[in-house]
């Protein structure tokens, strides 16, 4: 029997006005809202609800509105009784995943991503980078542009021909024109505050690690795919995974065909936009990809879920 992933968006995937409509018609999701807001200090119903993208692309708030927005959406969905079989995140979606597979709390996971962002926020501030995409290159032409420039690191491993690379940003310039020799249909850097998920925002997993050694982590009801190893992961790794994970690529393309290889041919993503979904179908067209970021996708995903 084929099986559904749920899977989790990371940073860049806001909108302003996210899960207004949803809260407005699931008090199970408005809930989540609230407990939020109270776990992190934010009013996060006035910034999802109705703040504008620039207030947004702060860190230090985007991350636990992303979080709070993708938990708020999956209560929805259960509240339609749907459950996933695997949960999968994008960055820092994997904290979205953990609590969806009851790992850790919401209200943990809001803390620890409020506390990320901080750290992430600052660890940029104290050594400013940058990311940028490189597509139309196979993975191995990336690497070995990286190898050979100093201060640049694969960061994203997005889909087959995107990869996302981190780092100083001379050396990021510097690999985006090599890649264009090479042949790469585009070079774009990208509008972020940092080179996240490389060694220049080592300070941030160093403030991040006693935070996250206060949690507990159960064992994932849902397996739990890690997008550090790009294999399921049991309680006791989730901790120093969370900690790896701000230096490390994400692997999202391996660990979506992992979850292939597990039996998984349905992949929900469940928060705002549609950027998983779309590279899910780049990873592997036999699979079927369906974004739930509104009420209207919602009320669809029943009937979307049921047809072959």
């Amino acid at each position: 029997m084929s099986k559904i992933a749920f899977c989790f968006p990371g940073q860049g995937s806001f909108e302003a006005g996210m899960g207004r409509d949803i809260a407005g018609a699931v008090p199970a999701a408005r809930d989540v809202f609230e407990r939020s807001s109270r776990a992190s200090g934010l009013d996060l119903e006035r910034l999802c609800f109705h703040a504008s993208p620039e207030e947004l692309v702060d860190t230090a708030v985007q991350q636990p509105a992303l979080v709070a927005t993708s938990l708020a959406v999956l209560a929805a969905v259960r509240d339609r009784g749907i459950e996933p079989d695997f949960v999968v995140g994008h960055s820092v979606g994997e904290f979205t995943a953990l609590a969806a597979a009851g790992a850790m709390t919401d209200e943990e996971a809001i803390v620890l991503v409020r506390e990320r962002g901080i750290a992430m926020a600052e660890a940029a501030a104290r050594h400013p980078g940058s990311m940028a995409a490189i597509l139309g290159l196979e993975d191995e032409v990336v690497e070995m542009i990286c190898r050979k420039i100093l201060g640049v690191w694969p960061a994203n491993y997005n889909c087959p021909g995107q990869i996302v690379v981190s780092g100083e940003d001379r050396a990021v310039d510097e690999c985006c024109e090599r890649a264009q020799q090479e042949g790469a249909r585009r070079a774009v850097k990208l509008k972020v505050s940092g080179a996240f998920h490389s060694p220049l925002v080592a300070r941030a997993a160093d403030r991040l690690r006693p935070a996250i050694e206060r949690v507990r982590f159960q064992e994932p009801v849902a397996p739990f795919m890690s997008t550090v190893t790009a294999r399921l992961e049991s309680a006791q790794r989730i901790g120093p995974l969370l900690v790896d994970q701000l230096t490390a690529p994400v692997r999202f393309t391996q660990a979506a065909r992992e979850l292939v290889r597990q039996g998984v041919r349905t992949f929900v993503e469940v928060g705002p936009g549609n950027v998983l979904s779309g590279l899910v179908k780049r990873i592997d067209r036999s699979v079927k990809a369906i974004s739930v970021n509104n009420l209207a996708a919602l009320d669809r995903l029943p009937e979307l879920l049921t047809e072959t």
